[in-house]
């Protein structure tokens, strides 16, 4: 398993309206456009954790992450840090599986 953490700055709008749009037009189409395992957007000001099966679909998600940024035009939103690796330690109960909406 891996997983990618990803800094982002936002220039415009609101978080509010930034994670609302992510949920409702992005969270459910990445993970089965790319395999995702598990997909978080963190409310820290700056920031999502992805979880993926190995480190190709990590890979492959480089391409869906300049898509995603495109669409989320609007926000301005940029890059600032990306941090990937193999999950070495890894524990979950099945309250992860209830989906959390923005």
């Amino acid at each position: 398993m891996y997983a990618m953490v990803r800094r982002y700055r936002m220039a415009a709008g609101s978080m509010d309206d930034l994670m609302h749009k992510v949920d409702t037009k992005f969270a459910d189409q990445l993970q089965e456009q790319l395999g995702i395992l598990h997909y978080q957007a963190i409310d820290t000001g700056d920031g999502t954790v992805t979880m993926f099966e190995d480190e190709d679909q990590c890979r492959r998600s480089e391409t869906a992450a300049v898509g995603v940024r495109e669409a989320l035009a609007e926000f301005q939103v940029e890059e600032i840090d990306a941090l990937t690796g193999e999950v070495m330690v890894s524990r979950a109960t099945e309250r992860v599986l209830e989906p959390v909406h923005s």
